[in-house]
């Protein structure tokens, strides 16, 4: 049965008609013997509590999705808010993107990554050799992305209530060189992830600026979030590959896919086991983006020997142990030191 919006026109007798009539219809669907269900006059067809038309996987029960909007994500791994965040907030965090980039300010923990090709002709640091920064969870600045109202609200439809983001991201994608390697392979988010269950964490992405195929959108294969996580590697690419960026070495070549055109400020949250990725940037300007992965604080950390992801565990440990000189760290620990509460208590993360 398609839902319905209900259109309130005066917030008092119309509402109340409204409620009436849907307490009417929720009998008629409900029978005699069922238990009570409020209805609450609304100007969306949004899905009431405890009232299960049919079962849901990856969404809780909720009053912010619509019912529409739930099942889309149900069916599709994705979802696209328009116009969540503010052009002031985007602002910022551009201004602030752009401190760091001029070594002005200097987060702790902070990893900041370069394009292969731009790096080996362009040794000095700024924002036209800095394709993305990792881990600002302790930049107060940028991490206010992560406890946006407006975003948490949705991130708790996914999560529940004990909200804690364990990876931050600002994405400058570079004008591609010529060299292709400002693509991102398809792959699953959840191959970084040494913690379950999957269907407890959710990415929020918001786009800094406009941003379609020109400038490398991002491309997902809707529905693939319904998969098993996939063995990933470096792909074969002849002009080389940036750091860390693994890709799904066997998927279906003809799997349909949607590319996600965005305004400034539209945000798509999504599963992560969706595959997605990124074309190049054929334009002369930077796309960015910034976004936050996010779980429930009741999720577990799993040890990944003998999985697929090993391979990742070993890059991440490498790369700590050069640059800190911290040895034998598994997976799990580096995602404890990057994790941090954004609502609710710390259970198990």
């Amino acid at each position: 049965m398609a839902a319905t919006a209900l259109n309130v026109k005066d917030p008092g007798r119309a509402g109340e008609t409204a409620t009436a009539r849907l307490k009417i219809l929720l009998g008629h669907l409900q029978g005699p013997a069922a238990p009570a269900i409020s209805a609450n006059s609304t100007s969306a067809a949004v899905v009431p509590l405890n009232f299960h038309p049919q079962k849901f996987q990856y969404t809780l029960d909720n009053n912010v999705l619509t019912l529409e909007q739930r099942q889309f994500y149900e069916d599709n791994g994705f979802l696209v808010i328009k116009k969540l965040v503010s052009e002031a907030d985007i602002q910022r965090y551009r201004d602030h993107f752009e401190k760091i980039c001029r070594n002005e300010v200097k987060p702790l923990g902070l990893m900041i990554m370069k394009d292969v090709t731009i790096a080996k002709a362009t040794p000095s640091l700024d924002e036209k050799i800095i394709t993305k920064i990792q881990d600002f969870q302790n930049d107060e600045e940028l991490f206010s992305y992560c406890t946006l109202p407006q975003i948490v609200k949705y991130v708790e439809c996914f999560t529940g209530p004990n909200i804690m983001a364990m990876h931050t991201m600002l994405i400058n994608k570079p004008p591609d060189s010529g060299k292709k390697t400002s693509r991102h392979p398809l792959h699953q988010d959840l191959h970084y992830f040494p913690f379950r269950p999957s269907d407890s964490i959710v990415c929020a992405w918001t786009a800094m600026e406009h941003i379609d195929r020109n400038n490398g959108c991002l491309v997902v294969l809707p529905g693939t979030h319904k998969t098993v996580l996939k063995p990933h590697d470096y792909p074969k690419w002849e002009e080389g590959v940036n750091i860390m960026f693994h890709g799904i070495q066997d998927y279906d070549l003809n799997q349909p896919r949607t590319h996600l055109v965005m305004e400034k400020g539209d945000t798509v949250f999504f599963h992560p086991l969706l595959i997605h990725g990124s074309g190049r940037n054929r334009t002369e300007g930077f796309r960015k983006a910034i976004s936050c992965h996010y779980a429930s604080s009741n999720c577990y950390y799993t040890d990944v020997k003998g999985t697929s992801q090993e391979n990742i565990e070993k890059e991440l440990r490498d790369i700590v142990e050069r640059k800190y000189g911290v040895t034998d760290l598994e997976l799990k620990d580096l995602w404890s030191f990057r994790a941090r509460v954004v609502k609710g208590e710390r259970m198990n993360l």
